[in-house]
């Protein structure tokens, strides 16, 4: 029996599944062009290290019913965002496990995804594992990046009207003196 090779770039997502065919590696993430663009300037994805990931293919039998096609994704990665209470670079990691069902096409998906709590995705005989690898990745970054404890303290930009307002209401008011001098003189008789 000939075994098959297989090509993330180009997989036969229901050949793979039936050999339970297994892919695997490690990418530069400054070739994930999307994910590359999330980077914090002074961290570019150049310098980040690599992500690695793991691509299973699984057919799955059920009685009385059509068997199923499944690829499980695993990626680890770490990406350096920018902070959004410092602005310095933090340090996000990224563990990812999702199993996907494949369909035949566009209505069975729009059909069953309804009911279903699984990913669904369509069957093709020419599936791109490392765009989805890079959506996964994006997907799991955090809305808002920012450190458990900030390396630096932050500064609070001061406003200068603010400034004005603060000192003002910490001058005597004028009428203050003049109440003073009235209760040092006690109730007119």
């Amino acid at each position: 029996m000939k075994e098959h090779q297989y090509f993330p770039g180009k997989l036969d997502v229901a050949a793979f599944a039936r050999d339970g065919a297994e892919l695997s590696g490690e990418l530069a993430a400054a070739s994930l062009l999307r994910l590359a663009d999330a980077a914090a300037p002074e961290a570019p994805a150049s310098a980040w290290p690599a992500v690695t990931w793991r691509a299973t293919g699984e057919r799955r039998e059920e009685r009385g019913a059509e068997a199923q096609t499944w690829l499980h994704l695993e990626a680890s990665a770490v990406a350096r965002l920018t902070c959004q209470r410092c602005l310095q670079p933090v340090d996000e990691a990224i563990q990812l496990s999702h199993w996907f069902r494949f369909v035949k096409d566009e209505a069975e998906a729009l059909s069953v995804d309804a009911e279903s709590e699984e990913d669904l995705l369509v069957l093709t005989r020419s599936f791109d594992v490392i765009e989805l690898l890079e959506d996964e990745l994006l997907l799991s970054l955090p809305l808002v990046p920012r450190h458990e404890v900030c390396p630096q303290p932050l500064v609070v930009p001061v406003d200068p009207a603010l400034q004005e307002l603060d000192q003002a209401e910490q001058r005597p008011h004028p009428f203050a003196a003049l109440a003073a001098l009235k209760k040092q003189q006690g109730p007119k008789q």
